[in-house]
């Protein structure tokens, strides 16, 4: 990217919409290591927040993509007992990954801040990708209703 700002692109399931979301290094190397399995000498904190789930018997049910406003989204972690904790996304992602838990984005997140990929083909691929060498997250404020 431009500004060397790690993003990340959630694919809507069963839809042809992605939903990209700009993420600091930190978070971004947490959500790699998840991804690619790779597991460090020490925790990270998102394994550390894991153990300490799993230490007290606490369940991650789902994580939701909630809210975007002046370019910024919000996310929360749901639990088994009902409890929901407001998260960053990049946090709340990094979690998911390494517990397993789905992850939901609101119809309006998506709606607002979604980005049609009809085809998935490479050359579809690459034009979304000379898109976002074009924006910045400036460019997906929340809508003024």
């Amino acid at each position: 990217m431009p500004s060397n700002q790690p993003i990340v692109l959630l694919r809507e399931v069963g839809g042809d919409r992605y939903l990209p979301i700009w993420i600091g290094p930190g978070e971004a190397t947490a959500i790699a290591f998840a991804q690619q399995g790779m597991a460090p000498a020490r925790p990270l904190t998102h394994d550390l927040f894991k153990d300490v789930l799993e230490a007290v018997g606490q369940e991650l049910t789902e994580v939701r993509i909630t809210d975007l406003r002046e370019g910024v989204f919000y996310a929360e972690l749901v639990f088994a007992s009902g409890v929901e904790v407001s998260a960053r996304p990049s946090d709340a992602i990094a979690l998911a990954l390494r517990t397993g838990t789905p992850i939901y984005g609101s119809d309006t997140v998506l709606d607002d801040a979604g980005i049609a990929i009809p085809d998935e083909q490479e050359d579809e691929v690459e034009k979304f990708r000379e898109f976002l060498d074009q924006i910045s997250p400036e460019d997906f404020g929340s809508s003024n209703q």
